[in-house]
């Protein structure tokens, strides 16, 4: 989800600074939520700032180490199936992989996933 602007952070603070508005009032007209509002005035209670935290940076990819492995068994057998990979990498490096997991870090160094029709 993205962040909201700092420009209505900034306009959503002012009003709950210059207002007597409630703060489920203010909230309403801003179409925020009022747990949003009451977040952004805790951050800047605390530290002075409403921009927003930057991203947590999420799970680091399980088969990020495998790439050179994942290419020389494509290069061996290109028509190797998700299940078969899976079941190479699991065997080669202790890492247990399911055939979509497999099939998004294809797709992410560019190799084949699919066999080619013979035309």
């Amino acid at each position: 989800m993205k962040a909201y602007s700092q420009d209505l952070r900034e306009r959503v603070l002012a009003a709950v600074k210059e207002t007597k508005l409630s703060q489920a009032k203010i909230a309403h007209a801003f179409k925020i939520s009022p747990s949003t509002l009451e977040k952004w005035l805790q951050r800047w209670r605390d530290t002075d700032s409403s921009a927003p935290l930057p991203h947590g940076g999420g799970q680091p990819r399980a088969l990020q180490g495998c790439e050179s492995f994942l290419r020389a068994q494509i290069k061996k057998q290109p028509d190797v199936t998700l299940d078969e990979l899976c079941a190479r990498v699991a065997e080669a490096k202790q890492i247990q992989a399911s055939p979509s997991m497999m099939c998004r870090e294809l797709h992410r160094l560019k190799l084949p996933r699919k066999k080619v029709s013979s035309r």
